[in-house]
């Protein structure tokens, strides 16, 4: 155990692999005593999705990737005995990565935003014909964050592989152009075991196998009890002995689902003396109920031309003219959302007591946290752009969202492990930009 004076929230570049972008402000300095405890942290490998990788803005650049929670994370466990953290970082001269949304202003209380296109990290285009290659980062890493994969496919040959058949181009960077089991075939178990002599990781999989079903409508299949517990049963296998599995939140808590709110668009409706109408995943059609959830992509009240009637309809204002199965997740799409999710959470929980590594309850966090809290003095809620939390996508977090969920994982590690990691001041990280 050692006593260190740490100046919270100074920006300080420790290597390549430590640094946050912006200001640096000041802040007063204050005794903290640091200790791991029985923990080895000298080689720490973060497993997971987009929102381990800093995904934010619908795109994954830069300076999501420096201020991604694993990121912070490494930087908290340097202060004791943290080693080197390596993420796959887009270059300087190609910091807008995958390209990403930027608010521009405001119409009529509505936020406009534009795709960021220049600077990107783009190499060509897929066998597919579509999707766009991204600059290759062949190294080791030890953020393993991979936008868009599933717990499903983490057993899956050829997951990353560029193939007219499509592919994940987030992986597809990470992973060798030869055609080998130990090349661009390789199943992302088996890039999580490559990593050599990890100690220490954290495991957030699972969202996005009840996350792709909810964001399309029910369009897209969740994943099955069988698929997703083979799935963490190969993880499993693979980890080190310490760590912390989190599990899945509420995917319907998030702006994406919660800012067009559907009582509101009813009462809306009302008012035009109309009443809103919705297409099922059974592909009825019928009217609306609080208890569905309109997507925030849902082009849902703009006028349109609708065969057989002479004026135009407010999309989704009348029979005639509903909101579209992929527009909304109905009552019953949402109720099999959260069963699966519940599902696989106890399949997570299991496991980190089968495997005896602390268990992030990041589902109970977030529901706790629902409606808003306050934190040095500022106001956070899942509030599309004023709620500080979530970018602009409406489903990823803010530089700052992932500040906090890094310090409420800090947490559950220091009790879990009885260590003493000291959190960050989640102020040096920003929220929306707004111009």
């Amino acid at each position: 155990m050692k006593n260190i004076l740490h100046k919270i929230g100074t920006a300080v570049i420790l290597s390549s692999a430590f640094f946050f972008a912006g200001c640096e402000p000041e802040f007063e300095e204050k005794e903290i005593t640091v200790s791991a405890g029985p923990l080895d942290l000298s080689k720490y490998v973060a497993i997971g999705n987009s929102l381990t990788a800093g995904f934010q803005d619908g795109g994954l650049y830069l300076e999501g990737q420096v201020n991604s929670y694993p990121n912070i994370l490494a930087y908290q466990f340097s202060y004791a005995g943290g080693g080197q953290f390596v993420q796959p970082l887009f270059s300087n001269e190609q910091f807008n990565g995958s390209g990403y949304l930027r608010l521009t202003g405001f119409s009529n209380g509505l936020p406009l935003t534009e795709s960021v296109t220049t600077k990107l990290a783009v190499r060509g285009v897929g066998a597919d014909g579509k999707t766009p290659l991204l600059t290759k980062f062949t190294d080791e890493v030890q953020n393993l964050g991979v936008p868009g994969i599933k717990m499903k496919d983490v057993v899956t040959p050829g997951y990353g592989y560029n193939n007219p058949q499509g592919f994940n181009q987030y992986y597809e960077r990470l992973l060798s152009d030869q055609v080998s089991p130990t090349g661009a075939l390789m199943p992302y178990v088996n890039k999580v075991a490559s990593v050599t002599k990890a100690t220490f990781f954290t495991m957030w999989l699972g969202n996005n196998d009840v996350l792709g079903y909810a964001t399309s409508g029910g369009m897209s299949p969740i994943s099955t009890d069988q698929e997703f517990q083979t799935g963490l049963n190969a993880m499993l296998a693979v980890l080190p002995a310490q760590g912390v599995i989190i599990n899945i939140p509420d995917v319907t808590a998030v702006p994406y689902f919660t800012t067009k709110a559907t009582a509101g668009i009813m009462m809306q409706a009302q008012a035009a003396n109309a009443k809103l109408y919705i297409t099922t995943g059974a592909g009825a059609v019928r009217e609306a109920k609080a208890t569905d959830y309109v997507l925030l992509t849902s082009t849902v009240g703009t006028p349109e031309t609708v065969t057989g009637v002479p004026q135009q309809i407010p999309h989704g204002f009348s029979p005639l003219n509903p909101l579209k199965n992929q527009e909304v997740l109905d009552e019953a799409e949402t109720q099999t959302v959260k069963e699966a999710t519940q599902r696989f959470n106890g399949m997570l929980s299991a496991a980190a007591t089968t495997k005896k590594v602390a268990f992030a309850d990041m589902n109970a966090y977030f529901n706790r946290i629902k409606p808003g809290f306050s934190l040095n003095g500022v106001n956070y809620s899942p509030a599309f752009i004023t709620g500080n939390l979530f970018s602009l996508d409406g489903i990823h977090l803010t530089p700052r969202g992932y500040a906090i969920v890094a310090n409420e994982l800090i947490n559950t590690i220091n009790s879990h492990y009885k260590s003493t990691i000291p959190t960050i001041d989640v102020t040096q990280f920003r929220t929306v930009l707004i111009p």
